[in-house]
Formats: structure tokens, sequence, C-alpha cells
């Protein structure tokens, strides 16, 4: 009988993540230790967001001192880092970010476009936290902006053409200014999609990284189309073949140190409903696998020094996180998938009920 492949690796952070609020939210932590995962930086657009650092402050927002502590009590505390970035607000001030960086508990910042994503109507335009001085505290104090980098208020046909998009448009017209303007702010453009995403990347300095999803990297806008399988609808939207290889090329390479893993994992009870379709799929419980998968597909593996960089050692570095002393195994064994309470992982949606690769059980 021939030898199962395994690949032994450090445990991995995952950079970009969903916990949510409601009962489920143990299962989808649980779902992030299950695949090796020991740290997370967990996406603070909550109901209420998480628009202030301290429970003390008196603005109506969830803090992250609030939003911490109750995924550690959740099943949390099993991770060794839980980072909650701050919701970006019409209210957030300068002083709000020099004081959450001396307190310790602010890291980070993340930007929405305004109603450009699941709860993300507290937002401003990228050019009144230019004017009103927040970038540059962040630059001062050394907090990492994170950003979810579509531009806003388009027409359909801006916002998704074979031409053009709203990522592209983002990464031509909005970010390379504020590049320019704060060179010393570290930033990370997630969930990349675009070719011209990842090429703004490449030719930016070190203090710019990228975070890129499973699902970017396995299929195209005609896979979502074929079938109308919504599972894979996410925002921003999976693009074109061009697109794909462009994510590929970059992560598979040698010399890759700014790009690195977020799942964007997003769980939804619903998702579908009468005026839309909500966006984001879940990959909890088999993102290590589907990332391999991916590698795969690219003409590399995930015994590759690329992979593990690419998934364990390239974030934790931009963040300034130890990378983890414990390790972690994948299989080249097919491991079944099923649902997790709810919510539907995303290779169920797209009609994969095994994976090629699987998590060897502690």
């Amino acid at each position: 009988m021939q030898e199962e492949e395994k690949v032994i690796l450090p445990k991995w952070y995952d950079m970009h993540v969903h916990l949510r609020q409601d009962e489920n939210m143990p299962l989808y932590i649980g779902a992030q230790l299950a695949m090796g995962c020991t740290g997370v930086v967990a996406m603070p657009n909550t109901l209420p967001p998480t628009g202030k650092v301290t429970e003390d402050d008196s603005l109506p927002y969830w803090s992250i001192e609030h939003y911490t502590d109750m995924i550690g009590k959740q099943g949390g505390d099993k991770l060794s880092c839980i980072v909650v970035p701050l919701y970006l607000t019409r209210d957030t001030s300068p002083s709000m970010i020099e004081k959450g960086a001396e307190s310790g508990l602010l890291k980070v910042a993340k930007y929405y476009p305004p109603h450009g994503t699941t709860n993300a109507d507290y937002g401003c335009s990228l050019k009144d936290y230019i004017e009103n001085g927040v970038f540059k505290a962040m630059e001062e104090t050394g907090i990492i902006l994170s950003v979810h980098g579509e531009a806003h208020g388009l027409t359909g046909t801006d916002y998704f053409d074979q031409k053009n998009n709203a990522e592209k448009m983002f990464y031509e017209e909005s970010l390379p200014d504020i590049v320019e303007l704060f060179p010393k702010l570290k930033i990370v453009c997630e969930h990349l999609t675009t070719k011209t995403a990842t090429e703004f990347v490449h030719q930016a300095p070190e203090t710019v990284g990228a975070t890129i999803t499973p699902q970017h990297l396995l299929y195209t806008v005609g896979d979502m189309l074929q079938g109308l399988k919504y599972h894979l609808y996410c925002l921003p939207l999976v693009k074109f073949e061009e697109d794909r290889e462009a994510l590929r090329q970059a992560v598979i390479s040698e010399n890759n140190n700014k790009f690195f893993a977020g799942t964007d994992s997003a769980p939804h009870a619903v998702k579908t409903t009468e005026c839309g379709c909500a966006g984001g799929c879940f990959t909890g419980g088999c993102a290590p696998q589907l990332y391999a998968q991916a590698f795969e597909d690219s003409g590399s593996a995930p015994d590759s020094e690329s992979y593990r960089k690419f998934l364990c050692l390239n974030g934790p570095s931009f963040y300034g996180l130890p990378v983890s002393t414990e390790r972690f195994t994948l299989v080249k064994k097919e491991q079944s998938v099923e649902k997790i309470g709810k919510i539907m992982p995303l290779p169920l949606g797209m009609g994969m009920d095994t994976l090629d690769w699987s998590i060897e059980r502690e």
C-alpha cells in the first residue's frame, strides 16, 4: 500500500475571518481550530460595528475590548492570538487612534467602502480619513490599515465589466494616493481578486501586503454563473481567468513575501433572500485543504516553500506576530465535507462532498 503524502506545517493565522456574533459563534471558532489555525484577525463588521476601542467610550458601538472578550468566551481562548480591527466610522478621530495604540488594544483599523459589503453601512470615503488626520495618526502610531479595496457608488457597468470593475478602479485611482501621502503606513489589501490589484501590491513598497482567499485562487466568474452557484457569491466577486492566473503566480512564487492567507470565511445561515444574495463564502474547517488544491492546480504543491510562506509565515511576519511553534499535518487523503450547523461550506455549495486533502487529527 502506498504511503500517504503528509505535509507538517506551523499552525497558521487566518488574517481575515468573520466570526459573527450569534449563538453559533462557538461552531465557527471550532471550525478554525479544527484546521490548524492558531490565530485570527476577526473582522469588525458586527451589528453594531466594532467602532471604538474601549468600553468606557460613550460612542454607540461595540468596542474592541468587548468583541475580543466575546470571542474568547466562545472558544477563542484556545487561539494563541485574537486581533480585532477597529471599524473606521464617521466618529473615528486621531485621538481615538492615538489612545487606542497607547492602550495596546488597537493594532489594526479596517476601511469599508460605504455600503460596499455585509454590514458596511457606517464607513466614510477615504478622503475623509485623509483630511481628518486619522490616517496620519495611524502612520505615526504604527497602526495597520486594512482595506476592502473597491470603489463605491458606481453604476452597474462600472462596478463589474469586462474591462473595468470596482476593485480595479480602487487600485488605480484611490490607493496609490494613500501610499504616496502616508509612506510609512502599513496597509493590507484584503481579498485581492484582480490582476490590477496584484500588480499594484507587487510594485508597492514593503509597507503594503495582501490577503488572498481560497475561492479567488480556485474559481472564476464562469464557475459562479454556470448553474448559478450562489454559494460562490462573495464580495469582491470572483473575476476572470487572467485575474486568477495573476493571483496564482503571486502565491506560488518562491520570492513571495507580500501575499498571505486570509480566508474571508463568512457564515450565512440564509444565503439567498427575495432582495438578493448574501456576499461571503464559508471555508471554515477546510481552508488549508482548499489552498492546497489551488497550489496543485497552479503547478505547485503543499510541500513547497511557497505554500509554507503563503499559509504560515508571511501573514504573521507582516503583522509582527510570532510564527507558531505548534504544528499541524496536511494529508493527501480524502476528507468528507459536511454542514457546520446550518452553514453550507463552499465545497458543498460547489457540488463537492469530499476534498483531496485532509487535516490529520491531533
